[in-house]
């Protein structure tokens, strides 16, 4: 490595670097730049003219995929991360029809991956969507902005499908960054597993995700402490798991608790101070990782000026004004899953979403269509 970081004068600043198939060296290049240079990702035909562009690979926008393109419409989903959404979270989900066993969220959103492909539909990821103009174009079409700089480039479409969802969200701790990537997760997969088997571990959160990483992940560890701010699980949780929490005899659940602070040493953390909501007592806990799981807020900051209605925390209103439910107030631009203000947070509602809004989209196109057509009768 040494050897090649002088050949090519390559200073530290400028690390990593990645040596192209076709010749080309890039220094610390950026995740679109590098799946480009391997060709993982191809650049998107500026002359094409999309039916649908969905913006979001997790359940909604997967499942909007493959039933779109299915039924012939030409579809292109975007996404600046990877194909999983919130879903990716869930180790292990045990209510989704079809699964008695339970499936991972992984596993589930990869088949619908490999569904959305076979059908027809073109996925780009990373690729990331940074702009929706706020009116239509000369041609009658929404454009979509990919990028930025010199990577940007536009999208037409007849139809946009928003499926952003959801980023997860921190908590507010002061030395929560100096273990985000070694000690606290916001993903409970077999990799984080391993890494602290036999440990004592702490989990945040009392959603259904929060659930079935503690199922998970206490079968692997020593004790796990469950700290949850409201007074009952029941209150955010399925029954079954609740159920199976309680079951759990390394498995201690503190409610209206809230964690202070993080503590630990040179070899990573080791404690976290708890403190109780209702009279601030305060109490130091073994740790050696934390899960977080405390909800998400939308993803919605590429939508600012959109002419988008969103509402008070950000989330896209739908189906005002005897609208369609999925319809937002511009024609033509739908929301489902997490995104969607009032959607259930669920996969299996997102995907119920995400399939149902393609019979409103083919209306929408149809409604274009005859328009069009009723125009060029006029004309001649």
């Amino acid at each position: 490595a040494l050897t090649l970081q002088d050949r090519f004068k390559v200073t530290p600043d400028q690390l990593p670097i990645v040596l192209c198939p076709g010749g080309q060296l890039l220094h610390n290049p950026g995740e679109v730049e590098l799946a480009r240079c391997i060709g993982l990702l191809q650049r998107i035909d500026p002359g094409a003219i999309y039916d649908m562009v969905v913006v979001g690979a997790g359940p909604a926008g997967l499942a909007c995929a493959v039933y779109a393109a299915s039924e012939g419409l030409c579809t292109l989903v975007l996404d600046c991360r990877a194909f999983v959404g919130q879903a990716g979270a869930s180790s292990r989900i045990e209510n989704y029809l079809g699964f008695p066993t339970g499936i991972s969220g992984l596993a589930l959103m990869a088949r619908a991956y490999n569904q959305a492909q076979k059908f027809g539909a073109e996925v780009a990821i990373p690729e990331e969507a940074v702009h929706l103009s706020p009116d239509l174009d000369g041609d009658g079409l929404f454009c979509v902005t990919l990028g930025k700089g010199d990577d940007a480039q536009k999208i037409r479409a007849r139809s946009i499908v928003l499926a952003s969802g959801a980023r997860y969200r921190r908590l507010g701790l002061e030395d929560l960054p100096r273990y985000e990537g070694s000690c606290v997760h916001y993903w409970a997969s077999a990799v984080e597993a391993r890494l602290c088997a036999g440990m004592d571990i702490t989990l945040v959160g009392a959603g259904n995700s929060a659930g079935q990483a503690v199922v998970f992940l206490a079968s692997k560890v020593a004790k796990l402490t469950m700290v949850v701010r409201g007074r009952s699980l029941e209150a955010s949780m399925s029954q079954y798991l609740v159920d199976r929490i309680r079951a759990l005899p390394n498995v201690e659940v503190l409610l209206g608790t809230e964690v202070a602070a993080l503590a630990g040493n040179e070899d990573g953390l080791t404690h976290v101070r708890l403190k109780q909501r209702d009279n601030g007592a305060e109490r130091d806990c073994e740790c050696r990782h934390m899960f977080s799981f405390i909800g998400a807020d939308p993803n919605t900051g590429w939508l600012a000026d959109a002419n988008v209605k969103l509402d008070a925390k950000g989330f896209v209103v739908t189906g005002e004004n005897g609208r369609h439910p999925y319809e937002t107030c511009r024609d033509g631009v739908y929301a489902v899953g997490d995104v969607r203000a009032g959607s259930v947070k669920r996969v299996a509602a997102a995907v119920g979403e995400g399939s149902t809004v393609v019979a409103a989209i083919h209306g929408w196109l149809a409604g274009r269509r005859e328009a069009g057509e009723a125009r060029q009768a006029a004309a001649e």
